[in-house]
């Protein structure tokens, strides 16, 4: 499982014309699901994720979580995150899961969020969504349950 986390202070994903997920100052996070992920990568990633030390203190240091300021995350599925571009010049998606099984881990992902007190929205899924974010920093990490990064 893979996710760019980027540190916003506000987010908002709409479908055709509509918003369908909306935050404040949180996290904006693109989330990939990988072949033969599975709970042990979620649980990685999402702990990863909602206790990087990545807001600033009252000393403006990067030294406070997700979970240490309150703040929301808007996580959007994006099957493109396992694009492999090293050959040709067309992307090649065979890392990606098949949807159904991408869709279930997505959106156990949205469901541990929320139980873990977070506000969550998100996206929709294998829809053609437009996002829009304001970039804090800007501050943008890879997250990768395999640790390739």
């Amino acid at each position: 499982m893979r996710a760019v986390v980027q540190r916003v202070s506000r987010a908002r994903v709409e479908v055709a014309g509509e918003t369908v997920g909306e935050i404040g100052m949180g996290l904006c996070v693109l989330l990939g699901v990988e072949r033969e992920d599975g709970e042990p990568d979620l649980a990685y990633v999402l702990d990863k994720t909602v206790n990087l030390r990545i807001f600033e203190d009252d000393e403006g240091k990067m030294n406070r979580s997700l979970l240490d300021v309150g703040g929301a995350m808007l996580v959007i599925s994006q099957f493109t995150l396992l694009g492999d571009v090293r050959k040709g010049r067309r992307p090649s998606f065979v890392a990606a899961e098949e949807p159904k099984r991408a869709n279930e881990l997505y959106e156990l992902f949205l469901a541990r969020s929320r139980e873990m007190g977070v506000e969550t929205a998100g996206g929709v899924f294998q829809a053609m969504m437009d996002v829009t974010l304001t970039n804090q920093g800007p501050v943008t990490f890879i997250v990768d349950s395999k640790k390739r990064f």
